[in-house]
């Protein structure tokens, strides 16, 4: 089909008195087409006159819609199956022209916002390699909808805890407080509701108030609406992570911060301008941030275990050994640990994050090797063993110190052995044991069986077979 712009030209030529057949030269077309708009003596593209298909069919078409909920290849089995003479490329042409099943196209739109008024914030999960180890890990991004200067935070778990910390952060970064935040309706910040309906947690609407700023959600499918924070976080991915690797979690967000600031003082095509001069007029209409922030902290009540540990997040946190069963209070801040027993009682510990199910000790919440603390009464069995044969004490002491066996089941095998075999064969085999520093128990059990055998079982001269 020729064009509008090939139609006028043709016409023009003619107009010139030039021939048909130069034409058709001179435009690469065949002598017939040109004929055609040289009848037809109009520019304008002739429409197809001709009937479709599908017409006939178009009520059916409307019923089997609903009825195969929305699935035009059901569609199209139905309809060849009730006669019709329809291919599918037809049946879907006819749909799109005529709007049956289509969604109505709308064109996007721009959100313009004027300096200070908005901060977006989002999340999104990525793959850190920390230490040596990969970690799954959550992004933490916030952008200034104005200026788009960018700060960004990466932890192995946001909590309701790590957000206050971020967001603490971020404003700290940015040197003031925007009017209002936008989320994702993330359940960190949201107790219930979408979009306006949003209300959200009152520890968080708490925190937001000392700032000066409210928590906003968008609408539900409406994710054009928080475009600032989504943006970067590709560009994260594929440059600030690719082939980094980091010692710490805070070498990684030490990192990430001079990421930032050189990120933010470059020049971006999409906005054409430096976000950090266009932050320059943002952060006059900044609202200042309080003249004391307090530091972000998480309680959790615990007893100390048997072992002289407090557990935390899947990890072992040492205290003094004298707290042993009792109730402590661990106060969490981004840092650190601190654990107290009472006000003159407090235990520091580093905040660890990873790896999970390890162990942190203090060197001072344990005694040196050699020199733990000596029970003070001795077991009950054996005080049972030295009241019934006190002789037998210094050897009760060695395997107390040298026995491979628990203590406590050591004591108690040979309490049973004391109990239970004749006391001359029992304590000639604890003499002699002891004698060659035997601690064996079931070896020692062997030789007082092979005592009793020989001084208790010998055989009468009436029993004896007289053919011996």
């Amino acid at each position: 089909m020729l064009s509008q712009a090939q139609r006028t030209a043709i016409l023009e030529l003619n107009a010139k008195r030039v021939s048909k057949r130069e034409i058709a030269r001179v435009l690469q077309l065949s002598r017939l087409s040109v004929r055609k708009v040289l009848g037809s003596n109009s520019t304008q593209i002739p429409e197809i006159q001709r009937a479709e298909k599908a017409e006939p069919y178009r009520q059916q078409i409307l019923d089997l819609w609903i009825s195969c909920k929305g699935n035009l290849v059901r569609v199209h089995e139905d309809l060849t199956a009730s006669g019709a003479q329809l291919s599918y490329p037809a049946l879907t042409a006819f749909c799109r022209r005529h709007g049956i099943g289509q969604t109505p196209v709308v064109p996007v739109g721009q959100y313009h916002f004027e300096p200070g008024v908005e901060m977006q914030h989002d999340t999104s999960p990525h793959e850190v390699e920390v230490g040596g180890k990969k970690y799954p890990a959550q992004t933490a991004s916030a952008v200034l909808c104005y200026s788009r200067l960018l700060f960004f935070q990466i932890n192995p778990r946001f909590q309701r805890f790590d957000c206050k910390v971020f967001l603490s952060d971020a404003l700290r970064y940015m040197g003031g407080v925007v009017e209002r935040v936008m989320i994702d309706n993330t359940h960190v910040v949201v107790l219930r509701g979408t979009g306006r309906e949003m209300i959200p947690v009152p520890e968080m609407e708490a925190f937001a108030e000392r700032f000066g700023f409210r928590f906003v959600a968008h609408e539900r499918g409406d994710a054009n609406r928080s475009a600032r924070v989504e943006r970067p976080f590709a560009f994260i991915e594929n440059n600030f992570l690719a082939g980094r690797r980091f010692a710490s979690w805070d070498d990684l967000n030490q990192q990430a911060r001079q990421w930032c600031d050189r990120v933010n003082s470059t020049y971006k095509k999409h906005i054409r301008a430096v976000p950090r001069e266009l932050f320059v007029i943002e952060r006059l209409h900044l609202q200042p941030l309080p003249a004391w922030i307090p530091e972000v902290y998480r309680l959790h009540p615990r007893t100390v275990d048997v072992e002289g540990y407090v557990s935390v997040n899947s990890v072992r946190y040492s205290v003094p050994v004298t707290w042993i069963g009792r109730c402590v209070e661990v106060r969490e801040t981004r840092d650190r640990f601190e654990i107290e027993l009472d006000a003159r009682h407090i235990v520091t510990h580093v905040r660890a994050l990873t790896p999970p199910a390890q162990r942190i000790t203090l060197a001072e919440h344990r005694p040196p090797r050699g020199e733990g603390i000596k029970r003070s009464d001795p077991h009950p069995e054996e005080q049972a063993l030295v009241g019934a044969a006190p002789e037998i004490a210094p050897y009760v002491a060695g395997l107390k110190q040298k026995g491979h066996k628990v203590v406590a089941l050591a004591l108690r095998q040979l309490l049973r052995l004391l109990q239970e075999y004749p006391r001359p064969p029992f304590l000639a085999a604890v003499r002699e044991a002891a004698q060659y520093g035997l601690y064996d128990l079931d070896r020692l059990e062997r030789m007082i069986l092979r005592r009793v055998a020989q001084d208790y079982f010998r055989l009468l001269d009436t029993d004896l077979d007289p053919h011996d």
